[in-house]
């Protein structure tokens, strides 16, 4: 199987959009918010933005497994204020059914952050708690959790914090993970050298394991190892350089799910796809 590779893709105009501008890019491919993803609410989707939607995904050629689509950025499941917890909730249980509403299998999200206000394992306690809570009230969608860079009091920078989330989950059937490059070395985990990626993936493969893994977001970083700061480059540009991602597209465990480009300069987006289907074949990354 070739590996699925795009980006995150604009909706402006309207969530049909989304298959279209990835086609346009040359993805096989793609990552969307299914609302503004800096406000609280949205008008629910009408039945024909949904119709346009599934339609432009079969006519662009994508499959529901090749989309991961990210959840609003106010979200916070791990907020230790039960009314701000409780607001965020109500809010990924609209993007997970706006998922299932679209066709689509995953829910990409952050886990949320304690804000020096509860102690980390009641946090990520309340994280799974959301995550359970938005299962029971939706079918099909999977939560995927993302890891981040643990900038500030975020929480997921860590596997281990990850899966004490996934071990209070109770349909672990629908629950995963997406592996962002920048955030992982920005956290500690060196990708830089055939050494030390494969001793990150084994460290992943130990606290998590392969079987939860949904996706990736492909970013180079501004920011050294273990700095705890987010900050994407495009790939090359960065600290991290191109040999983490030859690694990546020559990884046999990582086909069937979506590698996302998070660059930060969307127009280089056709190019570094070509150059990480070059770096699968084995081809000049020149």
């Amino acid at each position: 199987m070739r590996k699925w590779i795009g980006a995150h893709v604009s909706i402006a105009g309207g969530v049909g959009q989304a298959p279209i501008n990835a086609q346009a890019i040359g993805a096989t491919a793609f990552a969307m918010f299914t609302k503004n993803q800096r406000q609280w609410q949205a008008k629910p989707l009408s039945e024909g933005e949904i119709k346009i939607f599934r339609d432009n995904l079969v006519a662009c050629g994508f499959q529901p497994a090749q989309v991961l689509p990210h959840d609003g950025y106010l979200i916070n499941l791990g907020h230790p204020d039960p009314q701000a917890r409780e607001k965020s909730l109500a809010a990924f249980i609209d993007e997970m059914q706006r998922c299932e509403q679209l066709g689509l299998t995953c829910l990409n999200f952050h886990p949320g952050s304690h804000l020096k206000l509860a102690p980390v394992e009641r946090s990520l306690e309340w994280i799974a708690e959301g995550i359970n809570r938005a299962l029971e009230q939706t079918t099909g969608v999977v939560a995927v959790i993302e890891n981040t860079a643990g900038q500030g009091s975020n929480l997921g920078h860590d596997f281990a914090q990850i899966a004490a989330i996934i071990d209070h989950v109770e349909d672990r059937r629908r629950v995963g993970v997406c592996l962002d490059t920048c955030h992982a070395f920005a956290a500690g985990y060196d990708l830089r050298t055939p050494e030390t990626y494969a001793a990150t993936m084994a460290t992943f493969d130990q606290i998590i394991g392969f079987s939860y893994l949904k996706g990736m977001h492909l970013n180079d970083a501004k920011k050294g190892l273990n700095s705890r700061v987010d900050r994407h480059e495009n790939l090359g540009r960065g600290l991290l350089g191109l040999e983490p991602f030859r690694l990546i597209m020559r990884d046999p465990r990582l086909e069937g799910i979506p590698l996302v480009l998070e660059t930060i300069d969307e127009t280089l987006w056709p190019e570094e796809i070509k150059l990480l289907a070059a770096l699968q074949e084995g081809e000049s990354a020149a």
